[in-house]
């Protein structure tokens, strides 16, 4: 378990935002932590979020926590063990073996938010490789779980038929006998670019916790994902509603332009849109025309229209 003793500190974004580190136990490389931050909203009562990152990716998303406090949830999000604020010098960034492994860190942050904080109203979001291990997390944990906001989701490999099929045969062996194989793959760093304000976008983040190339994908990991994809598709229960959000088409461009500022570059929308069913009985799927891949973070007035979206599936659902 992890240790449930900690001091909040002010995070590396500033006030209003605290960070806490959670100490967890060591694993092959050596000690492991995670690290959650909290925003909190002015009137709360018993109100919270809990936000999962994805891969290549930290918590630096402040529109969605500006979004949640000025709707009276408390914000908190993870940086989950060897990403970001909890990435140590001698650890592989980003990578474990099981994504269950991750299921520490949030069981930690949720009995903070719950038992310490006293929240009884969550939901918890989560965007891409984050989209995956917080549904896997609710569909093993069963909390008593308000709704789930899921954000460009990662639920299948994208590639062709003969890369999901024979691809994660050949995945699954070589992770668990050479995990830390670096997979070959062609990131041309668009949609990091599309994001940070030194280049298209309008974000300032961490290049040393989020690369503009991204990071090595290893096989071990890779191997751990598409079990958790398998997982997904033989159909979990999250236990809440969901909301899935996703641009509404994806593009695999090669140099600056339109399609790189208004697309979903990273994944396939349509595998998203396939399996999102899987995740629970009550499952909303909006597409959001103009979108990013983090929806979020999206060029106005498409940012607008993705959270407008999200007010309307939490006032008709979750009132």
């Amino acid at each position: 378990m992890a240790a449930m003793t900690s001091s909040r500190t002010v995070d590396v974004l500033g006030k209003p935002y605290y960070a806490e580190t959670i100490d967890l136990p060591d694993d092959e490389e050596g000690a492991v932590t995670a690290t959650l931050v909290s925003r909190s909203a002015r009137s709360a009562e018993g109100r919270a979020v809990l936000h999962v990152h994805g891969f290549a990716d930290y918590f630096f998303q402040t529109s969605a926590a500006d979004y949640w406090t000025d709707r009276g949830y408390d914000f908190y999000a993870l940086d989950l063990r060897k990403y970001g604020r909890s990435l140590l010098p001698h650890q592989t960034p980003n990578f474990v073996t099981d994504l269950h492994d991750y299921f520490a860190e949030i069981d930690a942050a949720w009995q903070r938010i719950t038992e310490r904080d006293g929240h009884q109203r969550v939901l918890v979001s989560g965007h891409s490789t984050g989209g995956l291990v917080a549904p896997l997390w609710a569909h093993h944990r069963q909390p008593d779980l308000a709704g789930m906001v899921l954000n460009s989701p990662w639920l299948d490999l994208q590639g062709s038929l003969l890369l999901r099929t024979a691809g994660t045969k050949a995945i699954d062996q070589v992770g668990a006998r050479r995990p830390y194989l670096a997979i070959p793959r062609n990131v041309t760093g668009l949609y990091a670019q599309s994001l940070h304000k030194d280049h298209y976008g309008e974000w300032d983040f961490n290049l040393e916790w989020k690369p503009l190339e991204s990071w090595p994908v290893y096989a071990g990991w890779l191997r751990a994902v598409r079990r958790g994809h398998a997982a997904v598709h033989r159909g979990i229960d999250v236990g809440a509603p969901v909301l899935v959000l996703t641009s509404s088409a994806s593009a695999l461009p090669r140099a600056w332009g339109h399609e790189a500022a208004s697309h979903d570059i990273v994944l396939n929308v349509e595998q998203i849109r396939k399996w999102a069913h899987k995740l629970a009985p009550h499952v909303t799927l909006v597409k959001v025309d103009g979108a990013l891949h983090d929806v979020t973070l999206s060029r106005e007035p498409v940012r607008t229209r993705a959270f407008a979206e999200i007010t309307a599936w939490h006032d008709a659902y979750l009132r």
